[in-house]
């Protein structure tokens, strides 16, 4: 072990027992791969007493979002998608009726497919927005009540949301989960397979990887189980829910599997690397983060700090995983921190590369 594994090491064991963190997980690899770091601490399931492990699985959440972008550019490569088609071209009009109408004007079937992928559409999110009078999604699973949410129970919540402005209104996106289940439904209708099916066979089985797949609370894998989450230093269990994300955050990897596919991904093993170009077209999302397709541009103004901060390009999760490049550095980062603290992991990743300098 080098010193600057050493350190990342100790920086990763420093963080169990800080506001309610039980356990994390993360890789480090600079672009030339002269540095490739893989460690973890804590406990990763508090019942058996199992330690964290470098090749523990967890939920990687709303990363899975990158996954399916990448099966979208994929069939936008083969010709088989038009990605400026409406989203009406590929699923039955009754199924998006409604779910867009905005100050008296129904969008609904105007919403482009890039305009689910890049978070344009304007969508309500079913997950965090509240309807009137009553406690959004989110709220009713940190309060316990965790349950499945199917495509179709997502739709007929957003429908009785206000989505937030036209599709494709110039420099805005707002994120919303239910952009990312509708591109799960185009590309099974596109490829007449399940959306587990095509994560194995568009992502998994090219990159080789053995412990990267969608999770189902109702059949169990064999091997070691996901490491448990925590909320407010307790465990919690989303399971249900999580089963259900499929497209939008279902998908279960380790650090390693994780940065195996974030490499390919900007690297151009799943996809024409000039591709990139177009999908790293920013819009802002909220402050300090942009969106692009499928994937997240964070950076600090200078003001936050004396010198420049470096930029990070990838995707987190609701449940503290996050994947990144961070070019200025040249590295690459993943991992979790299996809290659920949407805002927590971009903080830690400040600290990983000035570790790992």
């Amino acid at each position: 072990m080098t010193d600057k594994t050493r350190k990342l090491q100790s920086l990763l064991t420093a963080q169990v027992g800080k506001g309610g963190l039980h356990n994390i997980v993360a890789a480090v690899q600079s672009f030339d791969r002269r540095l490739d770091f893989v460690g973890a601490a804590g406990v990763a399931d508090p019942g058996s007493g199992a330690m964290m492990q470098p090749d523990t699985p967890y939920f990687i959440a709303s990363i899975t979002k990158m996954y399916t972008a990448a099966i979208i550019m994929q069939l936008y490569e083969q010709q088989r998608l038009d990605l400026a088609a409406p989203v009406s071209d590929y699923l039955p009009a009754d199924l998006l009726d409604g779910i867009h109408n905005y100050k008296g004007a129904d969008y609904s079937r105007q919403i482009k497919v890039f305009q689910l992928v890049n978070q344009t559409s304007g969508l309500a999110d079913f997950e965090t927005d509240k309807p009137r009078g009553g406690k959004s999604v989110l709220e009713e699973l940190i309060a316990g009540h965790d349950r499945a949410i199917d495509t179709a129970e997502a739709l007929t919540i957003t429908r009785r949301l206000a989505p937030h402005f036209p599709p494709g209104t110039p420099g805005k996106a707002y994120y919303s989960n239910l952009n990312y289940r509708l591109l799960g439904e185009i590309i099974e209708a596109l490829t007449g397979k399940p959306m587990a099916v095509n994560f194995e066979e568009r992502i998994c089985a090219p990159l080789g990887l053995q412990h990267t797949y969608l999770y189902d609370w109702t059949k169990p894998r064999p091997g070691k189980p996901p490491a448990t989450l925590y909320l407010n230093n307790a465990p919690v269990n989303v399971t249900k829910y999580l089963s259900s994300n499929v497209s939008d955050g279902g998908l279960v990897s380790t650090a390693a599997e994780c940065m195996t596919f974030l490499r390919a991904f900007f690297e151009g093993r799943l996809f024409d690397q000039t591709l990139l170009q177009r999908m790293t077209q920013w819009n802002g999302l909220f402050f300090p983060l942009r969106y692009g397709y499928g994937l997240m541009y964070y950076q600090l103004p200078r003001y936050f700090w004396i010198t420049p901060l470096p930029e990070f390009v990838g995707h987190s999760g609701s449940t503290g995983s996050f994947a990144f490049a961070c070019p200025s550095r040249s590295l690459y980062i993943t991992g979790t921190l299996n809290v659920i603290a949407p805002a927590r992991p971009f903080f830690f990743m400040m600290d990983l590369v000035r570790t790992a300098r």
